[in-house]
């Protein structure tokens, strides 16, 4: 069974140094199971691959071990798939063989640990209990590409169908520890055959390696439920505590934090220069119909309305409580028939494909993409660009090399308490270029606010157009 994850990022061989494993060498390390081997078919400064190839010995697998009492018999544990697909073998191969770069450990490369690169796994046959589907479900919500090549059962025998083995390539600009981690819990979940004892600890893992994703993942059911195969109680209890993870309200930590940023931008008005400027520079891009995304209690929607040019305005929030207030400070009621015409408000993930969003002229990212964890970045860039597609997109967000400018912000603290992350001009700007290219646009960057020679201006702007 081969692995494969290719780097584009250049120098893209530096993936040698996020992996701890030179690409000058060919490696190999003893398993219980067999014999892991790494090595690099192609290594040059724009594109970088590794191979993790495991070699599985059947027979030790079960020498030892009583026989006769599985299905199929005695012979079936020396016959069967699992020297030739991607299974929890590999996981295993993953957490040993690349167990540094899991972890996200490099002391060569320590900056580019958290940096998202462009990367393309792909495991070479893999089974898939459900067939492409279930794959999909398993790596699109997380932001990834997924091309799938089925096999036939027999090419001789037509009639006999599809088998369950896919070859898999995976594409994201995401971290190597999250491409790591979301292979090492869900090869077994497509698999859904584990070689090993499912106990607690495997529990503990789960938990541990889905930190930051499995919780708000829609198919964490049916992850759990294989990742632990069915084991009722551990299911039971793994499905709480992801529940407890995720009982962070937005709609009560919004509440809480939300005049925070406001109080540390009040002294230059620094919000209502942001709306002007949004809505000038959609207003320059000739859009009539837009959406705001992430659009909160409706102050971009407020400055929206009040201007003619802007046929159909929609705002679309994950927090329902945040859509009522809007609707509430928006006057909705009272409007005119016209005005309510000229407005919508729904509720909805902006890391989930939603086919409502598609068609519109623009779209309006105002302060968003910072509240995102970084693993749901990819997600939110497919869904946008990929899905959504509108001809014009505007993002806002913070300038961290701004912060030190504003009084009582204590050094190193970011503007809101909810912010995952933010960016360095030239982080952002690293960012919104490789999305441009993957997604065939232009981009252009703006500052807002007052620019310091230094530290440059409090909020950078970004403005994509479809090239």
């Amino acid at each position: 069974m081969l692995l494969t994850i290719t780097n584009t990022h250049a120098p893209a061989s530096d993936l040698g140094f996020l992996l701890h494993k030179n690409p000058a060498k060919v490696q190999a390390f003893s398993l219980s199971f067999g014999k892991a081997h790494v090595f690099y078919p192609e290594v040059s400064a724009e594109r970088c691959t590794a191979a993790l190839l495991l070699d599985i010995d059947p027979v030790g697998l079960v020498r030892g071990k009583p026989g006769g009492s599985g299905e199929g018999g005695p012979l079936a544990q020396y016959v069967n798939d699992r020297p030739y697909v991607a299974s929890s073998f590999m996981s295993v191969a993953i957490a040993q063989v690349y167990g540094s770069a899991l972890s996200g450990k490099s002391r060569e490369k320590a900056e580019l640990v958290d940096l998202p690169l462009p990367l393309v796994a792909q495991l070479s046959v893999v089974p898939c209990r459900g067939g492409e589907e279930v794959l999909r479900r398993l790596f699109e919500p997380l932001g990834y590409m997924v091309t799938a090549q089925n096999y036939p059962l027999d090419e001789t025998v037509p009639e006999w169908g599809n088998s369950s083995y896919y070859t898999v390539t995976l594409e994201a600009t995401v971290t190597l520890k999250d491409l790591l981690t979301h292979l090492y819990v869900l090869i077994p979940v497509l698999d859904d055959d584990k070689h090993y004892w499912v106990g607690s600890d495997e529990l503990e893992k789960l938990l541990r390696f889905g930190e930051g994703w499995l919780a708000q993942h829609p198919a964490k059911d049916l992850i759990t439920s294989r990742y632990l195969k069915r084991a009722r109680h551990l299911v039971r209890e793994a499905l709480a505590r992801l529940v407890e993870d995720d009982t962070a309200d937005p709609d009560e930590k919004e509440e809480i934090h939300a005049t925070e940023e406001a109080v540390v931008e009040e002294r230059i008005s620094l919000n209502q220069q942001r709306l002007q400027t949004v809505v000038a520079t959609l207003k320059e891009a000739g859009a009539k119909r837009v959406l705001d995304l992430g659009c909160g209690e409706g102050k971009l929607l407020r400055t929206l309305l009040e201007d003619k040019s802007f046929s159909e305005i929609v705002g679309v929030d994950v927090s329902y409580r945040a859509l009522e207030i809007a609707q509430e400070r928006l006057r909705f009621e009272r409007m005119p028939t016209k005005q309510q015409e000229r407005i919508k408000l729904m509720q909805g993930s902006l890391t989930y494909r939603d086919k409502r969003l598609a068609g519109y002229d623009a779209a309006a990212v105002v302060e968003v993409i910072e509240h995102l964890d970084p693993p749901r970045l990819a997600a939110f860039e497919r869904v946008l660009f990929e899905f959504a597609r509108p001809g014009t997109v505007v993002i806002t967000t913070p300038n961290v090399e701004y912060n030190t400018k504003f009084e009582g912000l204590p050094a190193g603290k970011l503007r809101h308490k909810d912010h995952r992350f933010e960016w360095t001009r030239v982080e952002f700007q690293s960012w919104a270029q490789g999305v441009a290219e993957r997604f065939g646009y232009t981009v252009q960057f703006q500052p807002i606010g007052p620019e310091d020679e230094q530290v440059g201006p409090p909020t950078q702007m970004g403005v994509f157009s479809i090239s």
